[in-house]
């Protein structure tokens, strides 16, 4: 067939992903991204071990992400009244065969595009073309409906389709046209970077204050050497009732400090000023904290929902990212196992869709930060011993437990095999 063998929705993390794996195991594709231009837009995110192992696997090395981010040495929670509550090492330190990266989401999502176009080359990824719908064929193909920038409708047939289109996906909304609306439980973020000095061990993620009331801060660039300054991505949470649903209107709004700045009046330590820190920050955004309710299947026929259409989750676990590389991966080892075909996609689904739902649901619920909600329930998150609350041994198999269920406890991933092989390829 003249057209492609398999097409991809989306030029996201996921889809970009989801390309470099399919020409790694010699399987011709093209990505549909709805934006005319990329851009490098988002703010910091963080790459979990299990999902740095699978770029080192593509050919994506220490060399290339230490060009646009910070290897993190420790993740760590801290009482409104700036006592310890929980800290542990974090990447290789912590004993995993790979690090954990903590990148500005823009610069990963450009690196990957730049591999696409360098190994797939450059007619691998059409800008402003939107993919709309599907219809899956008789003949083992499926036709894909799209609307290009200008409005001009078309439909291109292929293999398979790969829809890695966001929490928004035209896809899995026609797979699912009776779905819930998008779910907003109360949380609302303040997103944004200001310079400062990293703390702790200098490449640590820090979350701060209450389950309700927070801000977590982590570095995303190296300490300039003339200034001692990196750029610390930070996100600012309250959470408020949430009864009549978001008002705020666009789902990534551009604010002024001023517009919530008040609700961290008195933060100040002396190891952090949170107000003079965010006072520093430049361009700052408001979002709602939203997911979707899981949903029974990613598959339907010769089309497969990845990444944020597949499982959009709270960022609460730091490893929505993280999981639309690993998806891309896995995905790929099914293609490689059974073909280019249905079974490969009812494969993936039946491996990861009701576990990678639970992470989903867990992060609903706070994620590791669920331990702030342990603080909370038992004495109003202020405390001056954390293990008068919650003992250290409780604190841990808290932690060991989340670890587990989004995939990246370290003797499980250190010990597992690649999650393809070097050199497979799809048979066809």
């Amino acid at each position: 067939m003249s057209q492609p063998k398999v097409l991809i929705a989306g030029g996201g993390i996921a889809g970009m992903s989801m390309a470099l794996t399919l020409h790694q195991i010699g399987v011709p594709c093209v990505v549909l991204e709805t934006v005319s231009e990329l851009k490098p837009l988002g703010v910091g995110i963080n790459v979990q071990p299990n999902a740095v192992r699978e770029l080192f696997d593509l050919g994506i090395g220490a060399e290339k992400l230490d060009q646009i981010g910070v290897k993190c040495r420790e993740w760590a929670l801290v009482g409104l009244k700036g006592n310890p509550v929980y800290s542990e090492p974090r990447g290789l330190e912590a004993g995993y065969n790979w690090p954990q990266y903590s990148v500005h989401r823009g610069k990963l999502q450009m690196l990957l595009y730049q591999e696409v176009l360098d190994r797939l080359g450059p007619d691998a990824v059409r800008l402003g073309v939107r993919v709309t719908g599907y219809t899956n064929n008789d003949d083992d193909t499926v036709t894909v409906e799209t609307v290009a920038a200008d409005g001009t409708t078309a439909q291109e047939t292929a293999s398979m389709l790969i829809a890695a289109d966001g929490i928004h996906s035209a896809v899995r909304a026609q797979m699912y046209p009776d779905q819930p609306p998008i779910h907003w439980g109360g949380a609302i973020m303040w997103r944004g970077t200001s310079p400062a000095a990293p703390i702790r061990t200098g490449a640590s993620f820090v979350g701060l204050g209450r389950a309700r009331h927070r801000i977590v801060f982590y570095p995303i660039s190296p300490a300039d050497p003339e200034t001692g300054l990196s750029e610390v991505n930070w996100i600012a949470e309250v959470t408020v009732d949430n009864s009549e649903g978001w008002k705020g209107g666009d789902w990534n709004k551009k604010v002024e400090i001023e517009d919530f700045i008040h609700h961290f009046d008195g933060w100040e330590y002396d190891w952090i000023n949170v107000p003079e820190f965010l006072s520093k920050a430049g361009t700052v955004y408001e979002y709602p904290m939203i997911d979707r309710d899981p949903v029974p299947s990613w598959a339907d026929g010769r089309v497969v929902l990845i990444g944020d259409a597949a499982h959009p989750m709270y960022p609460t676990g730091s490893n929505g990212a993280s999981q639309a590389i690993v998806d891309a991966r896995n995905l790929g080892a099914s293609l490689i196992a059974h073909g280019l075909n249905e079974t490969a996609f009812d494969d993936f689904d039946a491996r990861f869709c009701e576990d990678v739902s639970q992470v989903v649901l867990r992060n609903r619920g706070a994620g590791p930060f669920g331990l702030l909600n342990l603080i909370d329930e038992r004495c109003g998150g202020e405390f001056d011993d954390i293990n008068d609350v919650v003992p250290e041994d409780e604190r841990r198999e808290f932690m060991a437990r989340y670890k587990a269920a989004a995939g990246f406890a370290i003797e499980t991933l250190n010990a597992s095999p690649r999650t393809i092989a070097e050199g497979a390829k799809v048979a066809f």
